[in-house]
């Protein structure tokens, strides 16, 4: 992981090596998401979650710190930063995109979870169901009188 120092002092080209350094991680790091959500599993996936976490927060802080940085704003004016900034924002852009993908796989497990549940709870329910003295379809204990 990388350091949570203060970037003060570096060349506006330094932050931007620094930046783009930490979008090729966060692209790693989406990349083997994607993996873990693939192979379902859950610790894993909390660990990741947590490292992702981590990294984004260091992104967001190297963002503030670059975008408060005085000879950045000179050095970007003057046209200087384009190609970094180019390849930042395609790498950011990229990281977007693969995010995207591993919300959609996380949604749609969960409508495979769903599914299941109610699957269940419909053959449950077919199996519950009993009869009355007057030969009239009952579902579940209610129908007896219990209460669980």
């Amino acid at each position: 992981m990388l350091p949570s120092s203060t970037s003060q002092g570096l060349t506006p080209t330094e932050l931007l090596a620094k930046q783009h350094q930490q979008l090729t991680l966060l692209a790693e790091i989406i990349a083997n998401e994607k993996e873990v959500l693939q192979q379902h599993e859950p610790q894993a996936l909390l660990a990741i979650s947590q490292e992702k976490n981590t990294l984004l927060v260091a992104i967001e802080h190297l963002d503030r710190e670059i975008g408060q940085n005085q000879a950045f704003a000179q050095a970007k004016a003057a046209g200087e930063l384009s190609q970094e900034l180019k390849e930042i924002t395609d790498l950011l852009h990229h990281c977007q995109q693969k995010n995207q993908v591993n919300g959609q796989i996380i949604q749609q497990s969960q409508l495979a979870v769903e599914r299941m549940k109610t699957s269940l709870l419909e053959n449950h329910n077919k199996n519950a169901i009993t009869y009355d003295k007057k030969g009239k379809k009952n579902a579940g204990l209610s129908s007896l009188g219990l209460k669980a």
